[in-house]
Parts: C-alpha cells; structure tokens; sequence
C-alpha cells in the first residue's frame, strides 16, 4: 500500500456487515487503516464495529469501535466529541450507513418512507452537521457519502423510497460541497450500482424466495462487464475521494457500476 491518507483520522459512519463478507463500509475502513489512516469505526451493532476494529488491528492499523444509532442527533455528537478527543481531529468522515426497502408510492407505508429517509438521509445531515465544525477548525476535510445508482435512474423494480432518500443524499452533497468550498472543504458522493455485498444478499435474496444464486444471475445479466463489483470497488473510489489525490475534486458523483447507468435508458 502507498500510505495514501497516511496519519489522517477517518471517521467511518456503517463500518460494520450486516452478515458475513464484505460490506461497503467495513471494506473503506480496512482500506483506509491500509493506507494509514487511524480509524474510528462506528455502526449500530457494537459486535459489528469491534469486528471491523479486530481486523484492522490485526494488520496492525489503530481503530476504535463505536456505537452509534446515526438517525440520533445527540448520539451523533457524542460520537463525533469522542472521535475527536481521542484522535484530535476529523480529516475523512465517511458516511456508509443506510437501508434498502423495495416498492412503489402505493406500496410504502407512511411509517417506512419517515424511517428510511431518517436513517439515509437525516443521519448524513447529522454528521456532517456535527463533523463540519471540526473540519472548519482545522482549514480541511473530506467528506464522501455513499448513495446509489437508483438516484439517478430506475433500476428495474420499485423501490421508491430509497431511491429518493439518495437523490437527496447527492444534492445533500453538492451544497455541502459548494457551501464549504473556500474552506478547505470538499464533499463527493459514490453512487455503487449492483454491488454484492452482505447487504445486498439480506434484503434483495427476499425477493427472490430465499434464491441467491436466480437473484445473482438475473442481476448479473444487466450489468455490460457481466460480472458484479464488490466493496472493495467502493472502497477503493472513496480511498481515492478521500485522498489528496482528489484535492481539486468536490461536488461530484462517481459511478461504480460495470456500465450499468450507459447502458439504461
């Protein structure tokens, strides 16, 4: 590795899996341990960012784990206070938290559309609102928030809410970004299109039966390079965002997704 966000503080907001394997969110913690960050993994489920922290501890990175509700604005804060007492700044916050939820307008309920945008939307306000302070103080920050393809196009089921949750999540960005420009601020927004992931298996594996594999295979189909990318292909566009390879580069939208936005009307 080429120490690429070398003595940075990454502050990563999901870094746990839902299941076993590789999420978005643990994948861009590992990488940014990898690449020298110190990292301060947060999740919802303790378990889960104690895992993320065993194994980037076991490739001797410094991590510490945390338990955060993000949809909460006083646990926010204390989560971010306790990130910066402990490693005295903020340099990447990384905003990888979120749910998915299928069905049209008609199908969602009143109570699933307000706890989808709570826990996709309002918690990537919440952070930044409590990160931006920080990075203020210190003349530099980067933010990258994680949204998706569904922002931008239809991706071939209804999933309306969540698909509304992360095109609020990308103009969210821009205005941070432009916002916070003359600051030394910048924030960028990954938009994965179908990436296997834990999360993937648990939520979409529902709409086939319980049949990964017919779930894979029909997913597989749409993308042009044919096969699926993994969170080590988020992880490493957010690696690059964060960085200061990326230093000239704010408000934007980078596509992960095997060609699958060229290729849908």
């Amino acid at each position: 590795m080429s120490q690429r966000v070398k003595d940075k503080v990454a502050l990563v907001m999901g870094a746990g899996s839902i299941g076993p394997g590789w999420g978005n969110g643990k994948a861009a913690a590992v990488r940014y341990a990898r690449e020298g960050a110190r990292v301060f993994a947060v999740d919802i489920q303790e378990s889960a960012a104690q895992e993320t922290r065993q194994l980037i501890e076991a490739e001797g990175g410094q991590c510490i784990a945390f338990q955060t509700d993000v949809s909460q604005a006083a646990e926010v804060d204390a989560c971010v206070a306790s990130c910066v007492g402990q490693f005295g700044r903020i340099d990447i916050l990384h905003n990888n938290v979120g749910l998915f939820a299928t069905g049209g307008v008609e199908d969602v309920t009143e109570a699933e559309w307000d706890h989808l945008f709570a826990v996709n939307v309002k918690s990537m306000y919440l952070t930044c609102k409590a990160c931006l302070p920080q990075m203020v103080r210190q003349r530099r920050g980067a933010i990258v928030n994680i949204s998706a393809i569904a922002a931008m196009r239809h991706v071939g089921y209804s999933c309306i809410s969540y698909a509304a949750g992360k095109a609020a999540v990308n103009q969210l960005t821009r205005s941070i970004a432009v916002d916070y420009a003359q600051r030394g601020i910048r924030a960028n927004t990954i938009l994965p299109g179908l990436i296997h992931t834990p999360l993937v298996e648990h939520f979409l594996g529902e709409e086939y039966a319980g049949d990964v594999q017919k779930m894979i295979e029909r997913r597989r189909q749409i993308i042009p390079m044919k096969h699926f990318g993994d969170a080590w292909d988020v992880a490493a566009a957010a690696l690059f965002l964060a960085s200061d390879e990326a230093r000239y580069i704010t408000g934007a939208e980078l596509v992960v997704d095997g060609g699958v936005t060229c290729s849908v009307a």
